[in-house]
């Protein structure tokens, strides 16, 4: 067994200790566990983040190299719950919450056309927001049994966020879900995931609009303390530190899988990403201590990520509808938590940056933090045509099948192929693009068997706060 994690405090001193939360904007208390887990976005509309980072040592990485998923996930998870929820009880939350993943590993590693790609999509939506949104659902649950009370999660979704969710929450008691979609900007696919689940608390809205005026809805609504006090929000999109967390564990596997524990054994990632979750999730393994080398961020047309890596200016443009659509996103929510780290953790700093998005469409960092963001990420964008190049080539060579996105992740990483490739949904998802590249569709797994023979149940708004509202309040009175 390695020794107790320390834990980083920030200007090199370091503790042992309860984990607490606080707002990269700089107006919440700090806040355990539980309490972050139910807010969701910090009442001062900042993300919650550690007051402090585990250290993993090399004694823990070779310990945990030999792990279980489910394992490594106690491990990793277990400084950052605290006290709030006994060890035993978090191991039998984890491993319910992973027994509806098809593959034993989880998240297992495959070789395909000399890239090494690690599976996400092995959960009960094929997609890696399984990974998180499964034990969020059931620590949602834990909480409201053990605490009482109500929980009407409002959530934003550019496809595969949604119907985890859903998944996560659906039956369950003491919770309503509302997702909102960007009408006819997901996969046919994505769309009847989540409109097909007629469950009584599950409530579907499709947005006449782009992802980004749906998560500007979700924001606005949590802003609003009066509103969801009295509606008792909560959070399922990555704003939600829980999302974060979870995927972190996937990180700390696969480098387990590939360097057999060997300390001195770095591993690069290249990540489709579109609202910076997943990315960000892999620089915080690293800044915890896993021997990451390059963590790539791949991007589609919307390409705000990559310009910013680049150049150092973090600037809105237009979002444009690509074979990604998962990614087709210019505003990324995670992206306030690099922020925060890039910034010296410095709340008001963080604040001014954002104010000068707000007011301009665009923020801008100095020559030293540009290169402190070099050195954190390499990225690129990557097109439709090369996108569909790939799912081509890939095929041909080996007859594994990529979904649009985990493509975009192998074209931006392909001047170094030893790179491991996240393949963040199953290709069955896509099968527009994947007929369009390879002139065959995708098996289904079983999960999507049927789909587009079952009934449907959602409701249409404009992009307006006051219709959101409005549904909202109705649908909760009609309870």
């Amino acid at each position: 067994m390695c020794a107790p994690l320390v834990f980083e405090l920030g200007a090199g001193r370091s503790a042992r200790g309860v984990m607490h939360y606080i707002s990269t904007r700089g107006g919440v208390a700090p806040v355990g566990f539980a309490e972050a887990l139910m807010m969701g976005l910090g009442t001062d509309g900042g993300l919650l983040v550690p007051e402090r980072l585990p250290q993993v040592d090399a004694d823990c990485l070779r310990a945990w190299s030999d792990l279980s998923f489910q394992a490594l996930a106690l491990e990793i998870m277990t400084p950052f719950v605290g006290g709030d929820i006994p060890r035993s009880h978090l191991a039998r939350l984890i491993d319910r919450s992973y027994a509806s993943f098809s593959h034993p590993a989880v998240t297992p590693l495959r070789e395909a056309a000399g890239r090494t790609y690690l599976e996400l999509f092995h959960g009960p939506t094929a997609a890696f927001k399984d990974v998180a949104l499964q034990l969020l659902g059931n620590l949602f649950e834990y909480f409201l049994e053990r605490d009482g009370g109500q929980l009407n999660i409002v959530g934003a979704t550019s496809g595969d966020t949604g119907s985890a969710a859903i998944y996560g929450v659906r039956g369950k008691p003491r919770i309503n879900i509302f997702i909102l979609h960007p009408k006819g900007r997901v996969s046919p696919v994505q769309e009847r995931q989540m409109t097909t689940v007629l469950d009584a608390n599950v409530h579907n809205i499709a947005v006449r609009g782009t992802f980004d005026d749906c998560q500007h809805l979700v924001k606005t609504l949590f802003r609003d303390l009066d509103f969801k006090a009295r509606h008792s929000l909560g959070a399922v999109n990555s704003i939600n530190w829980l999302r974060i967390l979870a995927q972190t564990v996937y990180y700390f596997y696969a480098w387990g899988q590939i360097s057999g524990g060997d300390t001195a054994r770095q591993v690069s990632f290249a990540v489709p990403t579109g609202n910076f979750g997943d990315v960000f999730a892999g620089w915080l393994a690293r800044r915890m201590g896993l021997p990451i080398d390059r963590l790539v961020i791949a991007t589609n047309r919307n390409d705000i990520l990559a310009r910013f890596v680049a150049d150092g200016r973090y600037a809105k443009g237009e979002v444009f509808h690509t074979l990604s659509p998962a990614m087709d996103i210019q505003v990324a929510s995670n992206f306030e938590r690099y922020l925060y780290y890039l910034l010296d953790q410095d709340p008001g700093a963080v604040c001014a940056k954002l104010a000068d998005l707000e007011a301009t469409g665009q923020l801008d960092v100095d020559p030293a933090q540009l290169r402190q963001v070099q050195a954190d990420f390499a990225a690129a964008a990557v097109s439709d045509a090369q996108t569909l190049a790939q799912i081509r080539s890939t095929y041909e060579t080996s007859g594994y099948i990529l979904c649009p996105h985990t493509a975009v992740g192998a074209v931006a990483s392909r001047d170094a192929p030893e790179t491991v490739v996240l393949a963040t949904a199953h290709p069955a998802k896509f099968n527009e693009a994947v007929r369009e590249a390879i002139g065959r569709e995708a098996p289904p797994p079983p999960a999507l068997e049927g789909l587009m023979d079952k009934p449907v149940r959602c409701t249409e708004l404009g992009a307006s706060d006051a219709e959101l509202r409005a549904h909202i309040d109705a649908a909760l009175a009609a309870i």
